[in-house]
């Protein structure tokens, strides 16, 4: 039983050390680069009300959540999703504002996944939501400060992928589909699923058009190459307006300087249902899922009584750290704390040393210097000082590591 006790369920972790110390530089890089455009920092609690993130929301299925009861009989929820959380509380805090709203967050999500899937059950998310503008200039906006989160975490090779929901819906609705139909075909275009899409076609009431369409979209993706075919195979003015969204996006990120990290996926198609016109994810080398995910939800907030467009993204700030790791990509750091020795007798001193260094803005940890010095120096390197020091009559100095040899 003891021994059960030191580890962890399924899905969670502890971090600490070294890793611990690179995801918070890693946190604070992002956060820093959201904040210089003009974001503001909101935090949301960790559970919420069970409606919140109800199936009529549109977000992660119920058998996913974390689900318990307080004292009075309400169901709450552990957040699997901080963007309805953000929605909530923007609609009760900004209910009266009619300008844009810039907010950004760093908090933790749980989904109760599957243990067979070998995913993280809690992991950290990085975000920022644009609230009250519906404009393409926006969407750019979300898109150019995705790339600018993924160069400050140190990246150099990523891709961020666009889509529009729009595209895939409006053919849907001209091809008559019914509900159950229209969601098979969206998992079969999700998985990349060539042949069970065009089996799945051949039962279905389509024009040649139609499905040469709907077998083309698994392997709709590029560069914005992409697009212009898209126009090409169809005329559908919802498909045709969400292309045309896709490429003034494109031209707005030349303007921004970062159309080489775009490539473009109409078959992209989300998950989470709140989401109403662009879809992006962002993609790197050493993990095979998505470091950064997002899109625009213009009706999210209405769900809670303000009607407003938003546009928002998440970047999952454990992926990252797991790519940058594979891709041997350090993090700028701030050197860690000091080690401050002293014998018998001499820790009134060290208190007084340790206290001035401080006031510089060291961080100093004391130790009464009882093993010796090849064991402080290994203890100190396993433990992320950066240097050790000692009490000397003028001051403390430095220790070079040759002393315990």
């Amino acid at each position: 039983m003891k021994n059960q006790l030191l580890h962890t369920p399924e899905g969670v972790r502890d971090i600490y050390n070294g890793e611990c110390a690179r995801k918070q530089a890693l946190e604070k890089r992002m956060l820093d680069k959201l904040h210089s455009y003009g974001y503001r920092d909101i935090e949301t609690p960790a559970f919420e009300f069970f409606d919140v993130f109800g199936k009529e929301v549109g977000t992660v299925p119920s058998k996913d959540l974390y689900k318990f009861f307080d004292r009075e009989g309400h169901t709450l929820v552990l957040r699997p999703d901080i963007t309805p959380s953000i929605a909530r509380a923007a609609s009760k805090y900004y209910s009266e504002e009619d300008l844009p709203v810039r907010l950004c967050y760093k908090g933790n999500t749980f989904i109760n996944n599957s243990s067979y899937q070998g995913r993280l059950k809690e992991t950290t998310q990085i975000g920022a939501e644009f609230i009250g503008d519906n404009s393409a200039q926006a969407d750019a906006e979300a898109v150019a400060l995705v790339t600018e989160v993924l160069l400050a975490a140190g990246l150099t090779e990523f891709q961020v992928s666009l889509g529009h929901v729009e595209f895939f819906r409006s053919i849907c609705r001209e091809a008559g589909f019914d509900r159950e139909v229209e969601e098979e075909l969206r998992q079969l275009i999700a998985n990349k699923n060539i042949f069970g899409v065009e089996e799945l076609l051949d039962d279905q009431n389509l024009d040649s058009r139609q499905k040469k369409l709907f077998s083309r979209l698994p392997q709709m993706f590029g560069g914005v190459h992409v697009l212009d075919e898209a126009l090409s195979m169809t005329d559908n003015p919802g498909a045709v307006e969400a292309v045309k969204r896709l490429k003034t996006i494109y031209e707005h990120m030349k303007v921004y300087g970062f159309e080489k990290y775009l490539s473009f996926d109409l078959g992209m198609l989300n998950k989470y249902m709140y989401y109403t016109g662009i879809i992006f994810r962002g993609y790197t080398f050493g993990t095979g899922q998505a470091v950064v995910k997002g899109g625009r939800y213009d009706h999210l907030l209405g769900h809670f009584g303000k009607e407003a467009p938003a546009v928002g993204f998440v970047a999952v700030a454990d992926q990252l750290l797991t790519a940058l790791s594979r891709q041997d990509i350090d993090l700028p750091m701030a050197c860690g704390p000091k080690l401050l020795l002293y014998k018998e007798g001499e820790h009134k001193a060290a208190i007084g040393m340790a206290k001035k260094l401080r006031g510089e803005g060291a961080d100093v940890a004391l130790m009464e210097e009882k093993r010796p010095l090849s064991e402080i120096f290994d203890y100190a390197k396993r433990n992320g000082f950066s240097e050790v020091l000692a009490v000397r009559e003028d001051g403390p100095v430095s220790l070079s590591g040759k002393e315990g040899a």
